[in-house]
């Protein structure tokens, strides 16, 4: 078991590749030349207008801006044969006591569906937070191990949900393939350090896609917290995942086996950045097309990358190396 609370840290910065053009010395004093090699990618999900979801489109239906800036998609694949490394983020703050049991049996469920099917390499780590953030189960394809600890949950305290996307996200970051972050809360938070935006800009550094499910414990807007619902709907819009809002239920079990469904009908783009017009933020607007105007595509709204008159090390964070073997994981 692992606990952390959050403490400033500052920009972590990666290389990026230059070459240095070797001149005679009777030519003119040699020069540098950076080489932009970053694979940006975004995982992008489509439906049609009754909200079904379209999983036979071809790299020619869809069209990527970078900063406004048309982008050749240099890499397209349909992502199920891609490993899943999942964050279940668990609300055990005490307004969810009353629910707690029922939400933790969904949960298996949710993970039963996952890790039975699908890439036998998909990985599921369960976090927990009140006013602290614990990660009870590192990452594991051993669905039993997960359901053990669902079971032993209890609700007390305050909710330091942001503390918790942040440090899912920063444990995230550094593996390979698809990465999710599924968030089973009342909404709200009340004890984290982390912002909303800096929980936000982790999660986009490391790629990942949100998924809250905000449980609706009563049917009417009193006494609702519906600021904390805007905010993980605004954070799950910039990532590409989306938020629900289910009863405890069938409706909560309905909304986990959407996100099942969703995970196993997505696409993934990269690019190399081209030409991008860059502005004084790290901070890139990405936009993902389809050519076809009845669908709506879901994706990431951006990436950290080049600045005008910066070094452009930030974009490194955001790259893939196809090259870079994966991590050993629990088993």
């Amino acid at each position: 078991m692992f606990r952390w609370r959050i403490k400033p840290r500052g920009d972590r910065w990666l290389a990026v590749v230059w070459l240095a053009a070797v001149w005679p010395a009777a030519a003119q004093p040699p020069t540098t030349i950076r080489v932009n090699v970053n694979l940006v990618h975004a995982i992008a999900t489509v439906k049609n207008q009754s909200g079904q979801l379209v999983g036979s489109l071809q790299k020619e239906d869809f069209e990527l801006y970078d900063n406004g800036s048309h982008q050749e998609i240099a890499v397209f694949e349909r992502t199920t044969a891609q490993p899943l490394s999942v964050a279940l983020l668990m609300d055990i703050s005490g307004s969810t006591a009353k629910e707690l049991k029922y939400e933790g049996e969904s949960a298996s469920r949710f993970l039963r569906a996952l890790l039975s099917e699908g890439n036998p390499d998909d990985v599921v780590s369960l976090y927990t937070f009140n006013y602290e953030v614990r990660q009870v189960k590192n990452f594991t394809h051993n669905y039993k191990s997960l359901e053990d600890r669902l079971k032993l949950l209890h609700g007390e305290a305050g909710t330091a949900m942001y503390d918790a996307i942040y440090l899912a996200a920063r444990d995230l970051e550094s593996r390979d393939g698809r990465k999710v972050i599924v968030v089973v809360t009342d909404g709200g938070d009340t004890f984290s350090k982390a912002t909303l935006k800096e929980a936000l800009e982790q999660s986009q550094l490391a790629d990942a896609v949100i998924y809250p499910i905000v449980v609706l414990p009563i049917t009417n807007d009193a006494g609702r917290n519906v600021g904390g619902e805007n905010a993980l709907k605004y954070i799950a819009d910039g990532t590409g995942g989306r938020c629900q809002y289910p009863a405890v239920g069938a409706d909560l079990d309905r909304a986990f086996n959407d996100i099942v469904t969703e995970l196993r009908t997505q696409y993934l783009l990269g690019f190399y950045p081209q030409n991008v017009p860059l502005t004084k933020s790290r901070f890139h607007k990405l936009e993902i097309r389809v050519k076809r105007p009845e669908l709506r595509v879901s994706a990431r709204n951006g990436y950290y990358g080049d600045s005008e008159g910066g070094s452009g090390a930030a974009g490194a964070r955001t790259s893939v190396a196809p090259e870079r073997k994966s991590k050993p994981h629990e088993r």
